[in-house]
């Protein structure tokens, strides 16, 4: 079904990374996370306003998503 919401394990391996010394890595990952959620278009059922709305993101698209925001912003 893919419906799972990947960002809180995401954002665990910000924490993750900067524990282990990879802050800038943290930092990176946080902001691209962030940055999905603000942008508010690929995001998973559970972060629109009904838990029904077809276009709700999957798993995957949300992962995609996260990815592509680390790389089209280098300064994230």
């Amino acid at each position: 079904m893919h419906r799972a919401n990947p960002m809180a394990l995401m954002l665990c391996g910000s924490m993750l990374l900067r524990h282990i010394g990879e802050t800038v890595a943290g930092d990176r990952l946080e902001a691209a996370v962030a940055a999905v959620i603000a942008e508010g278009r690929t995001v998973t059922y559970d972060l629109r306003p009904t838990r029904d709305d077809p276009d709700a993101a999957s798993t995957t698209e949300v992962r995609d998503a996260v990815v592509e925001s680390m790389g089209r912003d280098e300064k994230l």
